[in-house]
């Protein structure tokens, strides 16, 4: 009887015990559920071709509406050329199957606008077998953008005969073209959306591909100069090494069907 009573009265003593920790758990995870309910609230997504109210604070701003060309003009043109259109909130370059600038009225598209130091967003889409590229600081001299402006690479490196030209890989998505590989390359395939952070500040340029830093390298740099001595560039332009501190961001008609959305900037 008296080993009962003990075990009886030490059940007794522990009950509140084990409620009480049980009350405290239950609590906790109330609290964890409504802290992440809480932090699933504040995180806004952007609309399409539009900032979300925190984005808008930390400066961003968008250089396609999804709707209009405003803000967009040809290259070395005072319009917007018939061989892009606005369509389903993409810009869609109309491939012409000719290359490089081969439709009627195509032809580089520029924003009219020049950016310093910055950082550019966008999204990407290339057709099967396609070709285009992302210019920034480009000027408007010569007869073509790229003969003054770096140009992230955007392609179909499953179908383009590009990814196989060059040199180890630097004609492949998300390089500096013909310059620097993207490494790593992990670029989706086509008909796939690709994300890119372009960042330029001070010299410093940084593409960023789909999440991850592919490119980085400096502007102006002995190492720089001699870079681009080696490549094709000097015999398109002596002075292409000359990289301007501000110039244009442009999109590129190489003949393909691509379709970019989602263009937003933030200078910095």
């Amino acid at each position: 009887m008296r080993k009962i009573s003990l075990v009886f009265i030490f059940g007794l003593i522990m009950l509140p015990m084990l409620n009480s920790c049980k009350e405290k758990k239950a609590e906790q995870k109330e609290e964890a559920a409504t802290e992440a309910e809480m932090v699933k609230e504040t995180v806004e997504e952007a609309p399409m071709n539009g900032l979300t109210e925190a984005q808008k604070a930390e400066g961003w701003v968008m250089l396609f509406d999804g709707k209009t060309s405003e803000g967009w003009r040809g290259y070395k043109k005072d319009h917007f050329p018939e061989g892009w259109e606005i369509v389903d909130g993409t810009l869609h370059m109309i491939g012409s199957g000719r290359g490089e600038a081969g439709s009627k009225d195509g032809g580089d598209i520029i924003f009219d606008k020049k950016f310093q130091n910055f950082t550019l967003s966008l999204e990407w889409k290339i057709s099967e077998g396609g070709n285009s590229g992302i210019f920034y600081l480009g000027e408007e001299e010569l007869d073509y953008i790229w003969k003054t402006a770096p140009e992230m690479q955007v392609l179909d490196n499953e179908r383009h005969p590009d990814a196989k030209l060059g040199k180890d890989g630097n004609r492949m998505a998300g390089s500096l073209y013909d310059l620097i590989p993207a490494k790593p390359q992990n670029a989706k395939p086509a008909g796939e959306w690709n994300t890119v952070e372009l960042t330029v500040f001070k010299g410093t340029v940084i593409h960023n591909q789909n999440g991850e830093n592919v490119v980085e390298y400096h502007l102006w740099t002995p190492e720089w100069k001699e870079l681009v001595a080696g490549s094709k560039f000097p015999a398109l332009n002596p002075d292409w090494a000359e990289v301007p501190s501000k110039g244009y961001i442009g999109l590129q008609d190489h003949g393909d069907d691509v379709w970019f959305r989602n263009i937003k900037i933030k200078e910095l």
